[in-house]
């Protein structure tokens, strides 16, 4: 469960030539089609029939066209940029590259609708294009976890956490990669008009209305690209290969000769993270394949991964994936059984209501009966079906989400 993030800045009143209702997608040549389309699904159709309200959708170039995506496409924008001057809210879905800068003026416009109290939102590396407008400056904000080091590095007066599907700061929002920029229109449309229309949606659409956990289950162990010719490398790539040792931050500052506020200030700039979450994180995700892979108990992973308890193990294994470490195994051998061939994957928090079926039957079959059975694969790994989504009104803080107060 993530933390509410700190009071944004009071939000400015929306100009008098702004509407509400009306969203503006501003997209770029060279951008990947999938992350561009999400917008245009979610606010661009008409479904009113189905109780959500309807937008007005503005699709504006950010540069001269016609815009080239992914595949050859190219696709001509029937708006420019001075539609965004109409919008009420401004998505920006993708940028073509973290490395080049964003036209000079489609960074113009996002200020200038930001300063006229439009709600400004980035999808995936569209954060790199609010960032490079200033707006993102003091302010959390996340990307897809691949690109997060990057975004840290360059943009350092950003506050990234590359742990969350999204972050709402009020007025500017952000999501992680791909499918979570659907995650952070969903939350889009609750905000505006509540859960029963985003519900809807999420129905139309075949999603879940929220998702469970953030990016960590999807991290890997692969240094950021930034950190390869660093000095800092030879100490990170010496904590992946000991993390069934009993070592701390100080260990590392020490092995990079270091001050532990100096390492832990270098180590956040080059990786967007502070060392002992990070730390922490690579432990789980090292639990996390143990748990699939071997069938060593919950203690003896425990050890295997450098916990000094297994209650340490299971309450950071709870908090980074949303169930311990036994229901988490259970769910991933129902998805997977062991004499599968296939390469093992990461279990998504969400377990389909099928799989509880069979891990039901499976259970039964090996003789288990009363809650034993039951709790072999639930729903949401640990919750009862009735938890598996919120539905609360309002703005609650949510697995997977960081939002203003």
């Amino acid at each position: 469960m993530s933390q509410d993030s700190a009071a944004p800045e009071a939000a400015r009143k929306l100009s008098g030539r702004r509407r509400r209702e009306v969203v503006a997608v501003l997209l770029f040549s060279g951008g990947p089609i999938f992350e561009s389309s999400i917008p245009l699904s979610v606010f661009g159709i008409d479904r009113q029939d189905a109780g959500v309200p309807r937008y007005r959708l503005l699709v504006c170039g950010g540069e001269e066209g016609p815009l080239r995506t992914t595949g050859g496409l190219e696709l001509t924008a029937p708006y420019g940029l001075e539609a965004i001057g109409r919008a009420g809210t401004v998505v920006v879905p993708a940028w073509r590259s973290i490395t080049s800068p964003p036209p000079p003026e489609a960074l113009d416009a996002l200020r200038r609708a930001h300063e006229e109290g439009a709600r400004i939102v980035g999808l995936c590396t569209g954060a790199f294009v609010l960032a490079a407008a200033g707006l993102l400056d003091g302010r959390p904000a996340t990307t897809h976890w691949m690109y997060a080091p990057t975004l840290a590095k360059r943009y350092p007066s950003v506050h990234v956490d590359p742990r969350e599907l999204f972050v709402d700061d009020g007025d500017v929002l952000t999501s992680a990669g791909t499918a979570a920029g659907i995650d952070l229109c969903l939350h889009i449309v609750r905000t505006d008009h509540g859960t029963e229309a985003a519900g809807a949606l999420a129905r139309r659409l075949v999603v879940p209305p929220r998702r469970s956990g953030g990016q960590e289950r999807y991290l890997d162990r692969s240094l950021p690209e930034e950190i390869g010719s660093d000095p800092l490398a030879e100490v990170v790539s010496w904590a992946l290969e000991h993390l069934h040792e009993q070592f701390d931050v100080e260990t590392l500052a020490a092995r990079a000769y270091m001050s532990r506020r100096t390492f832990d200030r270098r180590f956040r700039s080059l990786t967007g993270s502070a060392p002992l979450q990070w730390l922490i994180t690579q432990r789980v995700l090292q639990a996390q394949r143990l748990l699939e892979t071997s069938d060593y108990s919950v203690d003896e992973v425990a050890g295997r991964c450098g916990f000094r308890s297994p209650v340490a193990l299971r309450g950071h294994f709870r908090r980074q994936l949303g169930s311990s470490p036994a229901a988490y195994r259970a769910a991933y051998r129902v998805r997977r059984p062991q004499n599968d061939s296939a390469p093992h994957a990461v279990v998504e928090a969400v377990v389909p209501a099928q799989a509880t079926a069979q891990a039901r039957r499976a259970a039964a079959a090996a003789g288990a009966s009363g809650p034993a059975a039951t709790s072999a694969a639930p729903p949401e790994l640990g919750k009862p079906p009735s938890e598996a989504y919120a539905t609360g009104h309002g703005r609650p803080s949510l697995p997977g989400q960081r939002s203003a107060p």
